[in-house]
């Protein structure tokens, strides 16, 4: 057996998500008549979608736009780098269609569809799932909702990101913008050349740091190229120097 994540011969792990157990039971008869399809499982609510796309790993998602306790939308953000190679948004309402794309969707299926319809969808899917499987899955930008919109922010910009709560919050160019991922989980998908984490509740864009200000205590703090100053533990100190291939003075 395959581990979650992985295919056997080109096959494709798909999950159907809806609230209409109609409009899944169709998604799911439709899927099963491909045999390079995997249909790893189906779910109601976008809560129930976040873990099973988390254990599971599937490769393709058709994914409902409203539903219970978080929608579409939600799901995708606070999934980050572990959304699918492949998401086609499924919904009755075409006002979600500009949205839907912004945040990365290959497709957007109106309800009533017809099977050639779902063909085209299904034929893209399948191509960028090849495509995403030789790609490194490193994010260039982070999808972010605020006040009804989304919201883009490159990682090339992010000077520092700090923890808050359930949230992590994102510095930008003396801007602050709240993502609903943990700290930890955001460091797993950051390119570690890149960034560091510097505090159990801090991480630095390593182009941003300035110098590292040693107290009579040998206890350091991390200044950026705007003066912000930031606590560096110590258990984290040997691994920002050898980053930054610098020797700081004091006890190691």
């Amino acid at each position: 057996m395959n581990a979650p994540g992985t295919d056997a011969a080109g096959r494709i792990r798909a999950l159907v998500v809806d609230d209409e157990p109609v409009a899944r039971r169709n998604l799911l008869t439709l899927l099963r008549r491909d045999p390079t399809i995997d249909v790893v499982g189906d779910c109601a609510t976008g809560a129930q979608a976040l873990a099973e796309i988390r254990t599971a790993r599937p490769d393709l998602v058709f994914l409902d736009v409203e539903m219970p306790e978080c929608d579409g939308f939600d799901v995708l953000e606070m999934l980050g780098a572990d959304a699918p190679h492949a998401v086609v948004f499924v919904t009755a309402y075409d006002k979600y269609a500009l949205r839907a794309f912004e945040v990365g969707a290959l497709d957007y299926l109106m309800k009533p569809f017809d099977d050639v319809r779902f063909e085209v969808a299904l034929e893209r899917a399948k191509a960028r799932v090849a495509e995403g499987r030789r790609a490194p899955r490193t994010p260039q930008s982070l999808v972010l909702k605020s006040a009804g919109s989304v919201v883009f922010v490159k990682t090339s910009d992010i000077d520092w990101i700090e923890a808050a709560d359930y949230y992590c919050r994102l510095h930008v160019g003396g801007a602050t913008q709240l993502l609903r991922r943990s700290l930890s989980d955001l460091e797993g998908e950051l390119d570690a050349s890149l960034f560091c984490r510097i505090h159990r509740s801090t991480i630095v864009k390593l182009e941003r740091v300035r110098r590292l200000d040693c107290s009579a205590s040998g206890d350091y703090d991390v200044v950026l190229d705007d003066q912000t100053r930031l606590r560096l533990s110590r258990r984290y100190r040997r691994r920002l120097q050898e980053l930054l291939n610098v020797r700081a003075a004091g006890p190691a």
